[in-house]
């Protein structure tokens, strides 16, 4: 049996492994097409281009992880079947049940493949992103005018911001409070320095103002003053802030909880974080959906299998789409809205295997 397990085993890896590859270049092949023009008005060098591209590599490949599963599973069992092998695997007294179970044990090794890979895209499409900036641009020291928001729910506006004198002018820190025991907060401060040893800024003449309800106010005036949240380096702040999909999943449940903390609701951000749990264990799900279809097909060939794949995964990837967009909505929890197109072809795939005669 292991002879048999590795042998099917290799056929399904090869079929996956040139998906995983060709999809993404197809993918980024078409990109291309569709934003030379932009590159070229825009003055982006072809170092500047394949950098953007290399870094975007992972997130495709993220992208066709399930896709990849479902044609390698599907092609795998429709050339055995039509070729007779699985016939004779039956004949040997081996059930259709047990020639499945390396596919299986693949699939979910791709999966956990895919969960690490969901961190490191959240780096590589930050990269890919600053790929394309101009150099002058990253080599600015000044930041003018602009807001910038925190954790713990603080929320910073700055005039100006010197990354070389690590100094900031003109500062108004915000948070919106719940209640007495988390009150809204308001600081002003005419400069704040960074210290690098300590790692924090000292604000410098301005006022505090707190709320604890809609009839209460404190004040108070200081002159030098260290706020423990306000700890990121001048650098961060001038950095452009993180798109979702740069931010890796604690740093998104930190966001998310800023949100909540600050009163408001982040039904979108939540889905697409449990959607990052929920997306790479599809490599698992959809591969059992796609064997029993593929063993069912008998005369197909090639051009049926491709039908069955493309059809399978044009439908999870709308349920998928529809499912987001009403978790992003409210209309249904996000643990839901992430995990019902898994669940739903998971329960599809084990009546389709209960109905194969093995």
């Amino acid at each position: 049996m292991r002879l048999l397990d590795r042998y099917v085993g290799m056929q399904f890896l090869k079929i996956f492994a040139v998906c995983v590859l060709g999809v993404p270049l197809m993918f980024m092949v078409i990109d291309l097409t569709d934003n030379i023009d932009r590159f070229i008005d825009q003055g982006v060098t072809r170092l500047q281009v394949s950098l953007h591209y290399m870094y975007q590599f992972p997130y495709q490949s993220l992208l066709a992880f399930p896709i990849a599963s479902l044609l390698a599973s599907v092609f795998t069992v429709s050339a055995l079947t039509k070729r007779f092998e699985i016939t004779a695997m039956k004949a040997g007294g081996v059930s259709f049940y047990r020639f499945a179970v390396p596919l299986l044990v693949l699939s979910t090794m791709l999966s956990f493949v895919a969960l690490g890979l969901t961190e490191l895209v959240a780096v590589t499409n930050r990269r890919s992103v600053e790929a394309l900036e101009r150099q002058e641009s990253r080599s600015q020291t000044i930041r003018m005018s602009f807001v910038y928001r925190a954790d713990q729910g603080f929320v910073y506006k700055v005039r100006r911001l010197d990354t070389r004198e690590a100094r900031m002018d003109d500062i108004q820190i915000e948070r919106e409070g719940t209640g007495a025991e988390f009150p809204t907060m308001n600081i002003s401060s005419n400069t704040a320095q960074y210290d690098s040893l300590t790692a924090d800024w000292t604000l410098q003449h301005g006022w505090v103002r707190r709320f604890h309800n809609p009839e209460t106010e404190r004040a108070y005036e200081f002159l030098r003053m260290h706020v423990r949240e306000l700890d990121e380096p001048p650098d961060e702040l001038r950095a452009e802030p993180k798109d979702v999909n740069e931010m890796r999943y604690a740093e998104l449940g930190q966001f998310i909880e800023a949100i909540e903390r600050s009163g408001g609701t982040a039904h979108d951000l939540e889905t697409s974080r449990t959607q990052r749990l929920a997306y790479p264990f599809a490599c698992l799900i959809i591969t059992l959906f796609g064997m029993p279809l593929a063993h069912s097909n008998k005369r197909g060939g090639a051009p049926m299998s491709i039908g069955i794949a493309l059809a399978t995964t044009t439908i999870f990837m709308i349920f998928i789409r529809i499912t987001e967009a009403l978790g992003a909505g409210g209309a249904i929890p996000p643990l839901v809205a992430a995990w019902l197109p898994n669940g739903v072809f998971l329960v599809a795939g084990v009546f389709l295997f209960s109905r194969l005669r093995t």
